[in-house]
């Protein structure tokens, strides 16, 4: 069966993103957004699903860290959608509840064509290095939207701002790698509607 592979560039007058993902991956990754936390929680978000990750983000960070970290949301969610083409044979559905010292979060993924994004974790500081703590948020919208998935976020314990970003981000991996395994028991598409 062949790797579930796509290849996105989309340049604006804010961001220029170059981006290779595959989901049937070994966590291999390469990333550079210009971002240290950032690309941390990339790194942590490739490796814990085992999706293989070349990144490369040229961005206006003389301004701050949203356009990149938003538009990086928006081309990887395109990037799911377009490796993942019509679906066939997955379970759709993946969910993980993930620990990280004192912090837990939980993650449910349905990857369902419809967008829809729920999101309840909260941070107690405005930023963690270079990362505004409030694009958390605004990145996985927009991984929702793009990838046109069903995407929940919960913190359900959680003190130290750290933990919680790389928890979610952990989780999602995680859930979204659920998500997108085969099942020999699914034939088509797993909707009665007949597609997703």
């Amino acid at each position: 069966m062949k790797k579930r592979y796509a290849k996105i560039s989309r340049e604006t007058k804010e961001t220029h993103i170059e981006m290779e993902f595959c989901i049937d991956g070994n966590g291999d990754i390469e990333i550079d957004t210009g971002i240290g936390f950032f690309d941390h929680m990339l790194n942590s978000f490739a490796r814990h699903g085992f999706f293989d990750l070349k990144l490369k983000v040229k961005g206006d960070l003389e301004v701050d860290c949203h356009h990149t970290i938003e538009d990086v949301g928006i081309v990887l969610g395109e990037a799911i959608a377009k490796a993942l083409e019509d679906k066939a044979g997955i379970k759709r559905y993946g969910y993980f509840i993930l620990p990280m010292d004192e912090t837990l979060a939980l993650c449910a993924v349905d990857l369902s064509g419809r967008p829809y994004f729920v999101y309840d974790v909260t941070f107690t500081s405005e930023r963690i290095g270079e990362f505004d703590t409030e694009m958390v948020k605004e990145f996985f919208y927009a991984v929702s939207y793009g990838a046109r998935m069903n995407l929940h976020l919960k913190q359900l314990e959680g003190s130290n701002n750290h933990h919680i970003a790389e928890a979610v981000f952990k989780a999602f991996a995680k859930a979204l790698d659920e998500a997108t395994k085969y099942d020999e028991r699914v034939v088509g598409v797993l909707s009665t509607k007949g597609s997703l």
